[in-house]
Formats: C-alpha cells, structure tokens, sequence
C-alpha cells in the first residue's frame, strides 16, 4: 500500500472524527455551555456550512498552488478550527469554530482524491480513493465512540483537542509521504466552473445528494429505532453504532474493488438497489432485533459502498475543474445529510413509529437509482470497458 494513501487516509480520520463526534458530545456541550439541545445542534449545522463554503473558496484561493501545499493548508486549518474549539470561552466562539473546522472538509476530500488518482497503480483508481476514505470510515468505527467515551469521562474540550492533535499527525504524514505533485493545468477561473454547464456531473451529484439523503433518512435517528423500535438497551448503543461503523468500513473496500473491476456507475446503480431494499426490510423487521442490526450493516455498508466510485465519476465528467467537482461531492454529501435528517423527521412529527423514517428514505435511493440509470443511459460509454 502506498505510504501517500496512508497520510491521506489519516487527514480524512480527523476530519471524520471532526464532523461526526459532535452528535455524541452534543448534551455535554449543551450543558457545559448552558444552552438548549436545539440551540446546541446548530453546532452541527455549522459544520456542513463550512463545507459548502470550503469547496468553491479552495478554488478561488488555491487553485494555482501544487496540491501538496494545498493539502497541507487544509490539515493546517483542521489543527487551527479543532484547537480553537477546545478553547472556545463560550457559544458563539465554539459555533464560529466550528464554521473554521468545517471549510477544509470538501476541500480535502476534493484535492486528495485527485492526489489518490494521480499516484494509484493502473487499473486501481477507485481502490486508491477508497483508501482515502477508509480514513473517514475508521473515524465512525473507533473515533467517534472514543471521542464520545472521553468527552463524557474528562470534558468535551479534550474531545476537540485530539481532533486537532491527529490533525497535526496528518499534516507530518502529508508532508513526509505524498509526492511533490505539480499543480493543476490552469484553466482560469471560469474554466474550473464551465464543466457545470454539461449534464453528466449534474447527474452524479443528484445520485450523490438523493443516495445519501436517502440513507440519512434513516440513520440520522438510528438510536432510537434501536431502543424503542428493536427493543436494545441503551447501554448496548455504543456497541451497535461501532457495529454500524463496521458495515461502512467494509462497504467502502467492496466499492471501491468492485469499481476498478467494473465501472463506477454500475457499482452506484447496484449499490442503491440494494439501500433502497435495505431500508425496505428495515421498515417490516425493526421490531426484530436480530433482523435490524443484519440490515443496519448492509445499509451503511451502501452509503460508503457509493464513496469512491462517485469520486471517481466527478472526476471523470469535470476535467479542467476537477479541483472543484471533487469537493461539490462533499456538498452534496452534507446537502443530502442535511434533507434527510430534515424529511425523516416528519413522520416521527407526525406521532408514526421510528420505522417510517425508512419509507421516504427507500424512496430517495430509489430516485437515486433512477438518476445514475439515467446517466448510463446517457453515456454509455463509461458503462462498459
């Protein structure tokens, strides 16, 4: 394995362990501050603002940079926004923080999968992406308990303060093992957005945002379908979310495999079928408990199964602004979190079972199914090798 993947796979670790720890340290922020749940949850809207923010200001500023100076900016910012956090004196500072953490997210993700493409072996391009991302994986499966354990144990500060000291790991890993690779072609600024104006990249950003939105129908309230719905006891959570973080882990190794072995899009089209009967099952098994955890696996499995290759497909159908297609991926990633913890709400709004959030979830999938079926259809030249 190539020792650059590694210090990559590192660099999404922190920003994994940054962006997903929040959900379990939340009450003791919340306390700790003295503000309500609610209030305290914009922490995580933060976030995601930072990585639509991210995406485009990394172009604007950096576009002409070699990427492994940009890369080491970015883990730069991670040690900065996570430091910061630790040390936030109140709310409004730690929100603003949080802002900070959130503008290399994209970003990363953006340039590191062109750096994972450019030093992959031939043939092996999706598998080099889904060794970046396994970084992000590894965070849901050992991180973000970790992290949660030791906020409860010592305080949340200390939470954020290893956030920030992995980024410093990452930074020295990037500087030590990824090549000195030459900047961009520079296509000027209007260049690196003109290819928004083709279809194709519109169509793997719609599958990315409905797939995950779909998922996160879904898993944005997988705790309490677990206690109330499939019966667990709540000291069992941690176990069972580590096990959640198990499905996403392999997923992300299946995808990427399979990618290189067919095609991109395939591997999306496959992958969302079998979200959309997941959920399905989920939504007629919840009460069996067995049942739900089996399907919790194979679901998350799917929404890391979808990573590299749609990477990939951005890629494919951005050139001459590949640097911005890669991090839209990660807008649309947080775009669709964002819909589907918002669309699987309702129906738990509406007094139904924690079960119905899989319903409005299939449905998403579906369409983002339909969408990636659309674009083999449309070009079909990538569907076959």
């Amino acid at each position: 394995m190539k020792k650059s993947l590694i210090a990559l796979a590192f660099g999404t670790l922190a920003l994994g362990m940054s962006e997903f720890v929040m959900m379990g340290i939340l009450p003791d922020i919340a306390r700790s501050l003295g503000v309500s749940i609610p209030m305290a949850g914009h922490l995580i809207s933060a976030y995601a603002l930072g990585v639509c923010f991210g995406a485009p200001l990394m172009v604007l500023v950096a576009r002409k940079r070699p990427l492994k100076q940009i890369l080491l900016a970015l883990t730069t910012l991670i040690i900065l926004g996570n430091t910061c956090a630790a040390l936030a004196p109140n709310y409004w500072t730690l929100l603003l923080m949080r802002f900070v953490s959130g503008l290399p997210h994209g970003a990363f993700f953006g340039v590191g999968s062109i750096v994972a493409e450019r030093v992959a072996d031939e043939g092996r391009r999706a598998e080099a992406v889904s060794i970046m991302v396994v970084g992000m994986t590894i965070a849901n499966l050992f991180g973000v308990p970790l992290g949660t354990f030791i906020s409860g144990a010592v305080t949340w500060r200390a939470t954020f303060a290893i956030v920030a000291v992995w980024g410093a790991v990452a930074t020295l890993l990037v500087r030590l093992w990824v090549p000195a690779l030459p900047p961009l072609p520079d296509t000027g600024l209007k260049g690196q957005f003109r290819f928004l104006k083709h279809a194709g990249p519109w169509l793997v950003l719609a599958s990315v945002m409905l797939g995950n939105g779909g998922i996160f129908c879904w898993y944005s309230y997988v705790s309490p379908l677990l206690v109330h719905t499939a019966g667990f006891l709540p000291d069992r959570l941690t176990l069972l979310i580590m096990l959640a973080g198990f499905g996403m882990f392999a997923g992300n190794l299946i995808g990427g495999h399979y990618a290189d072995r067919f095609s991109p899009e395939r591997v999306v089209r496959c992958t969302l079928a079998v979200a959309t009967l997941a959920l399905v099952g989920i939504f007629f098994g919840a009460r069996m408990p067995i049942l739900a955890v089996a399907l919790m696996c194979v679901t998350t499995g799917c929404l890391f199964c979808v990573s590299s290759p749609q990477q990939l497909l951005i890629l494919e159908n951005s050139r001459g602004g590949e640097m911005l297609g890669a991090a839209l991926v990660q807008v649309a990633f947080n775009l669709g979190n964002a819909l589907g913890a918002y669309i699987g709400g309702l129906p738990i709004e509406r007094g139904l079972g924690y079960e119905y959030t899989t319903l409005p979830g299939a449905l998403f999938t579906l369409l983002g199914m339909v969408v990636i079926a659309v674009y083999i259809h449309k070009f079909p030249r990538h569907a076959t090798r």
